[in-house]
């Protein structure tokens, strides 16, 4: 495995970098560098960043870590590596990249801003959240019925027992106990943890060896990943943001689930914009054929289980790699590859409560605290995008063979953390202009009954604008490609 390093601390904070919003018309825009950071993390050629710039309003994501930087950064760097396929695909120069760090900020909290036929959905289920133990605190996340179910009954709770009995028993229980009991019975909780000095890599990559790609011919600029064929093996946020973000540049995304585990409706209707979703299980003989027919011609396969889940399918990386040796592979787990919690379950919320984002982002009350948006989830997911975009780039003018990508939010956690610079305060900001979500939000007829949803915030000229088709209901479309 080579990994590509991670930004440091002391290459971020050597100085303070520009805010590119406020550049005076005809100068040079300075380049930014957590966008640099995370494009060289990604193996970008360094003079494609003179094409990135920012506007629009920068008071946004407010926090006491700089999110509104990563935010922006991620998105930058994916816009980038879409103008750059577009470039090849198209036989242009690369487009000038334009982010609007408003469509960002809404972007970011995609999910809060979701209406179904006028419903806001909830986001965080009542046994989902902070609660006081007999030492600290700890985070739950209870939003699926069966981690639910576990929660409960690792602490020996009734299956009906409410928000009220379960904090009543963990306020008599040290946090620790609380974490390692839940883990033993496969549900999710951890104890609320000072800032960890651990540094997990943004991005690790390896190359599969020569092999030639499935060919991919001209396509417009705003399409640039129109015939890339993308198994998404992936639930929740990041991976669906990845997923969502591949479809909007004209990939052939097929989201594939297990019959035997449902996704919520809402967080479908918020993530499957573009794509389209079936149901297969891989322990059935039929299914399993069907699947084998898909992976014979995918040039993608986004996976975001735990690490290990999918290995007895034959679905680990390196066996993937050993069959189709041109594949790309961007992978997720939630802890860091490396380490003792590199194969446990968890979600953002958790892994901010794991690496002390929440005890920094604490109250003057001691109460834990949360970053502005799902921070993590929706950063990782624009990463790994970049990554697969900047693969199939590479794949066909630097570097042929299949890739193996590594991604964790813990990485993106640590680069929170440790590897950019604090944001300027807003009252430093020069030529800020007023935050007003609606801007970026838009409305569209759905499977699900009316959508409002936020746009996508990449932005390269001549881009996309908005999905080519709103989510189907989950399950319920063909297990064929287009």
């Amino acid at each position: 495995m080579t990994d590509r390093p991670m930004p440091s601390e002391h290459a971020s904070a050597s100085e303070p970098a520009p805010e590119t919003g406020s550049v005076p018309a005809g100068e040079p825009e300075p380049t930014d560098r957590p966008t640099a950071d995370a494009w060289a993390a990604l193996g970008g050629p360094a003079e494609l960043l003179a094409r990135v710039g920012f506007h629009g309003p920068q008071d946004v994501l407010p926090s006491g870590l700089p999110v509104r930087r990563l935010a922006r950064a991620t998105v930058a760097a994916c816009s980038l590596a879409a103008a750059e396929l577009a470039a090849y695909r198209s036989g242009g120069s690369v487009p000038a990249v334009r982010v609007d760090e408003g469509a960002v900020a809404t972007a970011f909290v995609s999910e809060r801003h979701l209406t179904v036929g006028g419903r806001a959905p909830v986001n965080f289920a009542p046994h989902s959240g902070f609660w006081r133990t007999a030492d600290g605190w700890v985070r739950t996340h209870a939003n699926y019925p069966h981690h639910r179910a576990r929660l409960l009954a690792a602490l020996d709770l009734d299956p009906e027992a409410g928000p009220e009995q379960l904090a009543a028993v963990l306020g008599k229980l040290p946090a620790e106990q609380v974490q390692e009991r839940a883990y033993a019975a496969g549900a999710l909780a951890v104890a609320v943890a000072p800032v960890s000095a651990t540094v997990h890599p943004l991005v690790e990559s390896r190359d599969s060896g020569i092999a030639t790609a499935r060919p991919l011919g001209a396509a417009p600029v705003d399409r640039p990943a129109a015939g890339v064929r993308v198994l998404d093996l992936t639930r929740v946020i990041a991976g669906p943001v990845a997923t969502r973000t591949l479809a909007l540049l004209g990939a052939d995304v097929l989201r594939i689930d297990s019959p035997r585990l449902p996704e919520a409706d809402d967080a479908h209707a918020d993530t499957g914009f573009g794509k389209r979703s079936t149901c297969l299980d891989l322990a059935e003989p039929g299914d399993r054929a069907v699947f084998e027919g898909l992976l014979a011609t995918a040039d993608v396969v986004v996976t975001a289980y735990r690490p290990g889940a999918l290995d007895a399918h034959g679905l680990a990386p390196d066996a993937l790699l050993a069959r189709r040796p041109d594949l790309i592979v961007p992978q997720l787990c939630a802890w860091g590859w490396s380490g003792p919690w590199s194969g446990r379950r968890g979600f953002d919320s958790l892994v901010q409560a794991g690496v002390g984002i929440a005890a920094h982002e604490a109250g003057p009350d001691g109460h834990p605290g949360v970053l502005p948006a799902q921070a993590l989830d929706h950063g990782t997911g624009y990463l790994i995008a970049a990554a697969v975009l900047r693969a199939l780039t590479d794949q066909r003018t630097r570097r042929p063979g299949g890739r193996h990508l590594r991604f964790s939010l813990a990485g993106t956690a640590s680069w929170l953390l440790h590897g950019i610079e604090p944001d300027a305060p807003a009252g430093a900001r020069h030529g800020a202009e007023p935050y007003d979500p609606s801007r970026w939000l838009a409305e569209t007829d759905s499977a699900y009954g009316r959508l409002r949803h936020a746009l996508p915030p990449i932005g390269y000229e001549g881009g996309p604008a908005d999905w080519a088709r709103p989510p189907g209901r989950w399950g319920t479309d063909a297990p064929a490609w287009h």
